[in-house]
């Protein structure tokens, strides 16, 4: 099995259903690495939303590689644009990790306030879903966390610990694109 087929799998291992294979041809997704792909996994009987996630972000040669997901409540196929930018990012400007935020340099959706992602733990699916080991090499599978500009601000002055403690402890509705901030 091919890596591109390897990671397909390992998704739907934890997820159960076969995603859309999607390719943003726009801009330079050309520089992107040849088997990059965004797979959209309907939602299905197990999970009631639509799910966006990078394939072949991470690449064989790197030490530990990393690849993102994020949800949402609807079809949004500017997800397919928005996660092909940050695989861009990481892959010719600087390597992304867990705890990293990122600008989307535009609302997460619609007129959302949520303008920033957070690299977290993929706390909904759990380790099963993080770790996967391809070649002797670990691949860690991240949640990528839309965030507010005031939540960025205070990850950044109080760490990622104290920012996920403020979004559990307020319960936030990580699906809902007009949440307010949690801060």
């Amino acid at each position: 099995m091919d890596y591109q087929e390897y990671i397909k799998a390992h998704y739907l291992t934890n997820w159960q259903n076969d995603p859309d294979i999607c390719y943003w041809d726009k801009g330079p997704a050309n520089d992107l690495p040849f088997d990059f792909r965004i797979l959209v996994f309907a939602p299905n009987t197990n999970r009631k939303m639509w799910t966006y996630a990078t394939c072949c972000m991470s690449q064989q040669r790197d030490t530990i590689g990393i690849e993102l997901h994020l949800f949402s409540s609807k079809k949004d196929d500017t997800l397919i644009e928005l996660l092909t930018v940050i695989a861009h990012y990481h892959r010719t400007g600087h390597f992304l990790d867990l705890g990293h935020t990122v600008n989307f340099g535009k609302p997460w959706q619609d007129d959302s306030n949520c303008n920033y992602g957070l690299i977290s733990l993929p706390y909904i699916d759990g380790p099963n879903l993080e770790n996967m080991i391809y070649s002797d090499k670990l691949i860690k599978f991240y949640w990528l966390i839309p965030i507010t500009f005031t939540e960025m601000t205070f990850k950044k002055l109080h760490g990622i610990e104290a920012l996920e403690e403020k979004l559990e402890e307020k319960s936030f509705n990580y699906l809902d694109s007009k949440r307010l901030s949690v801060v």
